[in-house]
């Protein structure tokens, strides 16, 4: 999982996990966006395109309507990873 920040044109901070940048586009999953939430300076998630397909391979997005990607903090990392990180079962059975 390669979870990137991406900031977008229209001023909103995108979270989601890049799948591949192409010359003219990127191609996410899992899209969130950060909302204001609460007290000053707390923000919470929502998805960023609430009516979008949960069955999609990916959503391409023009890269002219992209101002920068970088990494997002740590934290924010590990909530976005806990949200749609996949579970991996043991392989081995613990005896107890």
């Amino acid at each position: 999982m390669t979870v990137k920040l991406i900031r977008m044109w229209s001023g909103e901070d995108v979270v989601a996990d890049l799948i591949e940048e192409k010359t003219d586009s990127i191609v996410v999953t899992n899209p969130i966006v950060a909302v204001p939430h609460g007290q000053e300076g707390q923000i919470a998630f929502a998805p960023w395109s609430p009516i979008l397909s949960k069955e999609g391979k990916g959503l391409e997005v023009t890269k002219k309507y992209v101002v920068y990607i970088d990494d997002p903090r740590g934290e924010i990392v590990e909530q976005y990873s806990s949200m749609f990180g996949k579970l991996t079962k043991p392989t081995k059975k613990l005896i107890l």
